[in-house]
């Protein structure tokens, strides 16, 4: 039984709402955020790096508060504006080749931690008690945990026929993706969505497992204010099938001292390997991998594939067991210098460029991991390889805020 809540959002003045959503802050190259920052005063970025210049000579405390008071001064001008009644919102995402639909609710820390909410993702101590502190000196999240939930018709209709209605927000962004926001305050409607995602008996995080986290610890150290905002943390639910999920492909600088010739031999006692020569060849069913090496793409196929435990079958720990660990010596895959992750939404060419450009030595492309894969790990507390998927949507920053 999942719990979701409506909650008195933060959103941008509907005049504005083109200029102050944003990218997620580390998506931009320097160049870009000093654009956005010199020229645009609305832009969310603001917000998140009110003191960009000096940024890096700010310790953590003094940052975060500057978030927050720059946060409270777009408030005050009425670039962003709070509802007055707790709200759902039905959101669209339509880029060039999907269209992404989904609910943005408060999701249960309570669900969370009963493993209602399931996780297929380790996190790092260091950067969920980052995050925890960001949160609680800034007081607001404005990036919702991707949650997805299973197929639900009655669902789907009601977001077919919802779509009809007038929006509250429509915009297009500079990258010509299509946004569009339909505000949920009828309380009649907000008990029916509560009702279809109480006959859920599970939901999944696709992404945002450090925030997740961070939103747990917060309602750890600070339950005892009695602040019940910290008992949920914002989330954007969406369907299983509506999720596009790609890989992150691999790149190494070295061949830990094997020559091309020697490696090959090496791979052949797991994998089948044929030489595509220029073919821009990358795997399209599982247990299949694409490697580039010396100029040429070769395919890998797996000899044996018969696994009885799901984490061992993914492509991505095969990958690790079978090459990066025994073959180039590559231990942890978080924190090894030698490999570099590219994912899957980048052409295969931009692997045939870093490698031909000597900045790697060989790359390998893998096959993309099924929702079936994520849920079954997740039902069995297990955990996925480091940079396993790369799954869209990607929300924005400044479109929806939740106030802790």
């Amino acid at each position: 039984m999942a719990t979701i809540v409506p909650f008195k959002a933060v959103r941008p003045a509907r005049d504005k709402v083109s200029l102050v959503t944003c990218r997620s802050y580390d998506e931009y190259s320097p160049a870009e955020l000093a654009s956005q920052l010199d020229y645009n005063p609305f832009s969310f970025l603001h917000v998140l790096n009110p003191a960009y210049v000096n940024q890096q000579k700010l310790a953590e405390t003094v940052r975060f508060r500057s978030v927050h008071n720059k946060y409270v001064e777009f408030k005050h001008d009425e670039v962003l504006k709070q509802e007055n009644v707790p709200v759902f919102y039905l959101y669209e995402i339509q880029s060039k080749n999907n269209v992404y639909t989904g609910i943005i609710a408060g999701t249960s820390i309570a669900d969370y931690q009963k493993n209602i909410i399931k996780k297929h993702e380790d996190t790092l101590p260091y950067r969920v008690s980052y995050f925890k502190d960001y949160m609680h000196l800034t007081g607001f999240n404005t990036e919702p945990v991707l949650i997805t939930y299973p197929e639900n018709e009655d669902l789907e209709e009601w977001i077919t026929q919802r779509k009809q209605k007038r929006p509250l927000y429509l915009f297009s962004s500079l990258n010509r993706d299509k946004h569009t926001l339909w505000r949920i305050k009828d309380t009649a409607e907000i008990a029916w969505l509560q009702a279809q995602f109480a006959n859920m008996p599970s939901l999944y995080i696709a992404d945002g497992h450090h925030r997740s986290a961070s939103a747990e610890l917060l309602h750890t150290e600070y339950k005892a204010t009695g602040a019940e905002s910290l008992d949920y943390f914002m989330s954007f639910l969406i369907a299983e099938k509506d999720l596009k999920i790609y890989e992150f492909n691999r790149l190494v600088h070295d061949l830990n001292g094997h020559t091309a010739a020697g490696f090959i031999n090496l791979l052949e006692k797991d994998f089948v390997i044929e030489n595509r020569h220029l073919e821009l060849w990358k795997p399209s069913k599982k247990f299949e991998f694409g490697m580039y090496l010396q100029g040429e793409f070769y395919s890998l196929t797996l000899k044996e594939t018969d696994f009885i435990d799901v984490h061992e079958a993914l492509d991505a720990q095969i990958l690790y067991t079978k090459v990066l660990q025994p073959l180039l010596d590559i231990e942890d895959l978080r924190n090894d210098d030698r490999i570099s992750y590219l994912p899957g939404t980048k052409s295969i060419t931009s692997i045939k460029e870093v490698v031909d450009e000597g900045l790697y030595t060989v790359g390998f492309t893998l096959f993309p991991a099924s929702i079936e894969e994520i849920k079954a790990l997740a039902d069995n507390n297990q955990i996925m390889p480091p940079k396993s998927t790369y799954i869209e949507p990607k929300l924005r920053s400044g479109l929806v805020v939740y106030e802790l």
